[in-house]
């Protein structure tokens, strides 16, 4: 029998921008490890920003990465991404797996016969969930993004009929792509790495915790004003366009300890009380890892905290391993960092 000589899958990986390592850059991180011969096609990419995604590897930019300061102003950039998008040429690949909660699904440049498959964090936020935190804290941007939001949300519904296959990062998700893009989608849960977020034997300490990107929609601002009212410590790890807005808002017994390393995340996951998660989230890496480490969770009761989160308030449930609150508000919050003092010997978050 002959051997026939196979030609190598070309793989083009796709990110909407490459900042800072979140959650998306995780499931990015991922995806590299599984297909190491993958080039990575980006609109931003802040050198040194993701080494562990772009060491040895190939990495295109758009056009909007020459423009000056574009890593750090990008996101007024959002009227102009889709186009810059467009313009990026993937024809030369086979496959192309796009990492999209902005424009990422919409690259150009792709040929009959390819097929797209789109890991989805959800339909372009700024265009469909979360648009007005950004129009009131973008200045003249929030202004143009309300007037260019009816092209935008245009723009994604045809971006994503060029997908062959939609994987959802949650059941959350899931129903958003079903209602914005009228497609089914694979759920498919990003990928926590429970070898290296464990529990220690490391005493617990007497502060709640916060980690998060430091945008707008993440709601870091009320958990500030939650623990200023109960006059508890609290750690922030993260960083962002917020960071100077909180950090003139954070009574002392508010801490904002900026960018930190996974082995000084873990660390604080496994001393703090409890992890604290007001945000609305696609899915929510972050209780994950938390629970992981053997830190109960206290989160706002929507979106992926509700596929993850096993609530102390429901009574089916037998081993809970955080309590959700409603609704999203800093009252609520402190009502129910209160509560978790009466439940904290019911949690069980680490299995």
């Amino acid at each position: 029998m002959s051997h026939l000589a196979t030609k190598p899958l070309r793989v083009a990986l796709v990110h909407d921008w490459l900042t800072g390592m979140r959650g998306g850059e995780k499931v990015l991180a991922h995806l590299c490890r599984l297909m190491p011969q993958a080039d990575i096609f980006t609109l931003f990419h802040l050198r040194g920003a993701c080494p562990t995604i772009t060491r040895g590897r190939t990495v295109r930019t758009s056009l909007l990465n020459d423009l000056p300061g574009a890593a750090r102003y990008y996101r007024h950039l959002l009227p102009l991404m889709p186009l810059a998008v467009e313009r990026m040429d993937v024809s030369g690949y086979d496959l192309v797996i796009s990492s999209s909660h902005c424009v990422a699904k919409g690259i150009g440049g792709q040929r009959k016969r390819q097929l797209h498959i789109c890991y989805c964090h959800t339909p372009m936020r700024y265009a469909w969930d979360t648009g007005e935190d950004y129009q009131h804290r973008l200045g003249w941007t929030g202004l143009a993004l309300r007037a260019v939001r009816p092209y935008l949300r245009a723009w994604d519904r045809r971006a994503a009929s060029r997908v062959d296959l939609f994987l959802a990062n949650s059941a959350c998700v899931a129903e958003r792509i079903r209602r914005v893009y009228d497609r089914t989608s694979i759920v498919l849960y990003p990928p926590i790495d429970v070898d290296f977020f464990t529990p220690a034997r490391t005493p617990r300490e007497d502060f709640y915790l916060v980690v998060s990107a430091l945008a707008p929609y993440k709601r870091i601002h009320q958990a500030i004003e939650a623990f200023a009212r109960l006059k508890r410590p609290l750690k922030i790890i993260g960083s962002g366009q917020e960071l100077r807005k909180l950090r003139r808002i954070a009574p002392r017994n508010v801490e904002l300890l900026g960018w930190c390393s996974d082995e000084i995340v873990r660390d604080y996951y496994r001393r703090c009380r409890a992890l604290i998660f007001p945000t609305l989230e696609d899915f929510g890496m972050v209780p994950l890892e938390a629970m992981a480490c053997g830190t109960p969770v206290i989160a706002y009761g929507d979106g992926g905290a509700l596929e993850t989160v096993l609530d102390a308030n429901n009574p089916a449930v037998e081993k809970p391993t955080g309590l959700l609150y409603r609704p999203q508000t800093p009252q609520a919050l402190a009502s129910a960092v209160e509560q978790f003092d009466t439940v904290a010997d019911r949690l069980q978050p680490a299995n």
